[in-house]
């Protein structure tokens, strides 16, 4: 840390995360092969990607499904891209959830495709609620259906609204 302002040097915040993942933390493990990913280095990016989604973080998984989509640093191989989606689906990421039904999709599954955007939807994905409005519009999935995950959604943005959040919000749009 800086001696006169006691805030944390480069060095040491480079220095924790180092100690964090040698003792096998996921989060610094993913976090870490994110930052790779964005410095180019797509084979450390999947190693620490890897390990991490091994001990089961989430989003990690996530990640590696977008490597096999993609082809960045892999095969594409879209089996080991649907593995990771689950994984990452079953621990909660509605971005997976969304990309789930996007493969069904693609594979004309479309009645299992609505349930992973319901879901998505009740997770609070915007792009899983603009989707079921427009299959809506089009008559592809019920007006139950349809109010089930408008309310879900709803209640999932609201879940995340707090005078901290709105204060912080307001400041940031005063502030730039």
């Amino acid at each position: 840390t800086c001696p006169f302002c006691r805030y944390p040097t480069e060095e040491s915040i480079e220095e924790a995360r180092m100690r964090r993942i040698e003792a096998n933390d996921p989060f610094a493990m993913g976090q870490m092969g994110i930052r790779r990913y964005h410095d180019g280095d797509y084979k450390s990016a999947y190693e620490f990607l890897s390990k991490a989604a091994e001990l089961g973080e989430v989003t990690a998984h996530f990640e590696l499904s977008l490597f096999y989509h993609h082809g960045v640093g892999v095969e594409m191989d879209e089996k080991k891209e649907v593995y990771h989606l689950e994984q990452a689906a079953i621990g909660g990421e509605p971005f997976a959830r969304y990309n789930l039904g996007l493969v069904e999709l693609k594979n004309g599954r479309h009645a299992r495709a609505a349930k992973h955007f319901i879901i998505g939807a009740n997770m609070g994905h915007d792009g899983s609620l603009r989707t079921l409005t427009d299959w809506y519009r089009f008559g592809l999935v019920s007006k139950e259906n349809f109010a089930a995950a408008l309310r879900g959604h709803q209640a999932a943005v609201d879940a995340t609204k707090s005078p901290q959040r709105e204060a912080a919000e307001a400041f940031q749009r005063r502030h730039g």
